[in-house]
């Protein structure tokens, strides 16, 4: 009788090698690189891990170490939302003045389609990657961070200890906006949340301010997404309320979901600023037009995209180096969107 074949096993990860050896990822990767500073006892715990497991570097990261492409893949989550223009554009100055060519991938469109952005780019033999606000693809770019150089750029998430991070600091600009509100005579005024780590911050801020002005009572925080579509069906819960009891000022996590709040505002006869002030994030082109006219949170956009740039610059010459977070101060751009609270 004939021996049922076993079914091939798993190839090991470099997560396997620092599992066996109670250390990081990013550890052993400074171990496969025969970086310094990594002491004797960590090294040999590395080493024998890797024999035990019968670990073998994976074959295409090699490769990209060696054969230099003089390209870095820039990942959007949505074409659609406007704010990351500046930052695109900062990002791809610096990138382009040091000789390097950009392709730009759009996480939404290849979702659809059932690709991933991450997974095209690297395909390309990209030197490098930026990643571009919240993305859907922080697994894959937890598994890529210690082959091939990544920097986050107008985001937080996913947190790694080999990708360097340049963002605006949303917790002191959501209280910025907040406080705008509250000395216009606001008191019942709502944040409508987005996703990630960034909107848990630009909360905190939105609570502390509210807090700080004795008024936190009267907070509310509602889910309310990235889009003018996901933030409709927020804005007109709560502005389907009495006079009396629904908020009079409402902060959006970004730009495109005031926009959603502005419509539904329209829908229901609500005057802007009249009877309804309205805030976003970002300052992005959408806020700037004078029939939209939107305070809203200045990020420094630019900024953000050429520290990104030059972080990434140093990262692919120097692999090997600790995490860096730098946080760009934001301004309050004020527009015709707010106005005093309505007697």
């Amino acid at each position: 009788m004939s021996e049922t074949p076993k079914s091939p096993a798993a190839p090991v990860t470099i997560r396997d090698v620092a599992e066996q050896a109670g250390v990081s990822k990013s550890l052993v990767s400074l171990v496969l690189r025969d970086a310094p500073h990594v002491s004797d006892a960590r090294r040999q715990a590395v080493l024998a891990a890797i024999a035990e497991l019968g670990y073998r570097p994976n074959a295409h990261a090699r490769g990209l170490a060696r054969i230099k492409t003089k390209t870095v893949g820039l990942i959007v989550n949505d074409l659609r939302n406007p704010w990351f223009v500046e930052l695109l554009e900062g990002v791809s100055a610096t990138l382009h003045a040091s000789g390097y060519a950009t392709l730009l991938a759009d996480s939404r469109t290849d979702q659809r389609v059932g690709r991933s952005s991450l997974q095209t780019l690297t395909q390309q033999g990209v030197d490098g990657i930026v990643v571009i606000g919240t993305t859907s693809e922080a697994d894959a770019i937890a598994r890529i961070a210690d082959d091939i150089p990544t920097v986050l750029a107008g985001t937080l998430d996913p947190e790694l200890p080999s990708v360097d991070v340049v963002t605006n600091d949303d917790e002191a600009g959501a209280h910025q906006v907040t406080r705008h509100l509250l000395d216009l005579g606001h008191t019942r005024i709502a944040y409508l949340q987005g996703p990630g780590r960034i909107s848990r911050l630009r909360e905190q801020g939105f609570l502390r301010a509210m807090t700080e002005a004795g008024v936190a009572s009267s907070a509310v925080v509602d889910a309310g997404g990235m889009s003018e579509e996901s933030a409709h069906a927020a804005a007109a819960r709560l502005l389907s309320r009495s006079a009396a009891e629904r908020v009079t000022a409402i902060f959006a996590f970004n730009d495109a979901s005031a926009i959603g709040v502005l419509s539904v505002a329209d829908t229901l006869g609500l005057r802007v600023p009249a009877d309804l002030s309205v805030a976003g994030y970002d300052n992005s082109p959408l806020a700037k037009f004078q029939v939209v006219s939107l305070t809203s949170v200045d990020t420094g956009n630019f900024a953000i995209g050429v520290q990104a740039g030059t972080f990434l610059l140093e990262r692919m010459q120097h692999p090997v180096q600790l995490k860096r977070v730098q946080r760009v101060v934001t301004s309050l751009a004020v527009r015709g969107s707010t106005g005093s609270a309505p007697a």
